[in-house]
């Protein structure tokens, strides 16, 4: 295909989604339920059910049994919805009779912040742009020791930008850290700023070391089609904004090309979970991955971070299998999350992917551990514990400092054990 035609393509892609994404959705009088399975038979049908129809969103994958999903169901979808899991007999509890009544309430608690009000702070939620923003002020600022560095494209042509910071020398070990690769986890991002801040001002002495130790690589928007959706059209949006017949979309923690869609991932393209039509289908995870493998040699620590349960998560997803430098990962394990309590005695659990959390292949985590060797990589699941979608995606403004200070606090250590155990030599 020429460029020409590319570009033609890509222009058509941004027209159509941006027709199709031009009135925010509601949830109006849509019901969320938690239903649980007890046997392999139940898990069967939440699994039919799962990317069945836009109608019924299931907010957590299916994948063990026993676990509870949380579901928000459409009107008109109640009694089929309800009939089905009575027919399988399988247990639930309504968790809201209104979900966008529920949603308003929240949202009284999570300050948004407009375009270039006020200077750029950790007490409001950004938008993509007043982002990219602040990123390309802190280059112009910080000449020598800041510089914007593009990990790849999004579906509809918008950069994932980010900053490399390089302080005192070149040729230091490198930390990588991605993060908003899932768009309703607004937290995630703003944690990956604050950092990015802290970095370049803070007068405390670990948090002067580590920036003047290692060179940063830092991302804040890993899928920045689906954030600015979340802003414009459906807060509950979590995939990319690709387009794969009448639904939209892939997950791109799904999309990576180690074990790809082997476990806990769908192969419905409406399911929140879908793997994608082939490993690295989405040109986000594409991209960012050949930007990735461009540090080859120059990563020693990789950083993930979403949101929400307070877990902090090492490889592997595909398998129970542990890595074979599972005792390093314990150690760094056990010092991360010490340090996460220290400061306001946040409780952080966690462990390998797929025993702590659940099966889930294709992570970037995984990813960058079994094809980059990076021998440390980690993925952290941010505040709050709350296993209620209200009170998890949705963290209050208020919470964004002190769930970016503990985290902070966490990876000094993190740094430090990681270095103890010889990782960055």
């Amino acid at each position: 295909m020429s460029l020409t035609k590319c570009l033609l393509f890509a222009l058509l892609a941004i027209v159509a989604t941006a027709s199709v994404s031009a009135e925010r959705i509601r949830y109006d009088n849509y019901r969320m339920y938690e239903a649980t399975s007890e046997n392999a038979k139940q898990l069967a049908v939440l699994k039919e059910m799962e990317g069945s129809s836009d109608s019924i969103l299931f907010l957590d994958g299916v994948h063990l049994v026993g676990a509870e999903v949380q579901i928000v169901v459409a009107p008109h979808k109640v009694p089929d919805f309800l009939d089905i899991l009575g027919k399988a007999e399988i247990k639930y509890e309504l968790k809201s009779s209104d979900v966008q009544k529920s949603l308003d309430e929240v949202d009284e608690k999570v300050a948004i912040k407009g375009r270039a009000a006020r200077a750029y702070n950790w007490a409001e939620y950004y938008e993509l742009d007043d982002t990219y923003a602040w990123l390309q002020s802190l280059a112009q600022q910080n000449p020598g020791v800041v510089t914007l560095i593009e990990g790849g494209k999004s579906y509809q042509g918008r950069s994932i930008l980010g900053v490399k910071i390089t302080r005192g020398g070149s040729n230091k070990p490198g930390i990588f850290l991605e993060a908003g690769i899932h768009a309703r986890e607004w937290i995630a991002p703003a944690a990956a700023t604050y950092i990015i801040n802290q970095l370049l001002t803070s007068e405390e002495e670990s948090i002067k070391q580590l920036a003047e130790n290692y060179t940063w690589y830092v991302l804040p928007h890993a899928n920045p089609d689906g954030y600015v959706y979340t802003h414009t059209t459906d807060r509950l949006w979590r995939k990319t904004r690709t387009l794969y017949g009448s639904c939209f979309g892939a997950d791109p923690n799904r999309n990576w090309g180690f074990h790809w869609n082997e476990v806990g991932a769908s192969s419905s393209a409406c399911s929140d979970t879908y793997a994608g039509p082939s490993a690295f289908s989405e040109i986000e995870t594409l991209s960012l991955s050949e930007y990735i493998k461009s540090l080859k040699g120059k990563i020693n620590l990789y950083i993930s971070l979403h949101a929400y349960s307070q877990y902090l998560l090492y490889p592997y997803g595909h398998t129970s299998d542990l890595p074979d430098n599972v005792a390093d990962f314990e150690k760094v394990y056990n010092a991360s999350i010490a340090a996460v309590n220290k400061r306001y005695g946040t409780k952080y659990t966690g462990g390998n992917i797929y025993d702590a959390i659940y099966p889930a292949a294709g992570a970037s985590v995984d990813w960058a551990y079994g094809t980059q060797d990076v021998r440390m990589s980690f993925c952290y699941e941010l505040r709050p514990s709350s296993t209620s979608y209200f009170t998890g995606f949705r963290l209050p403004a208020e919470q964004i400092v002190p769930a970016s200070e503990e985290l902070l606090d966490s990876i000094v250590a993190m740094a430090a054990e990681v270095k103890n155990l010889g990782y960055f030599d």
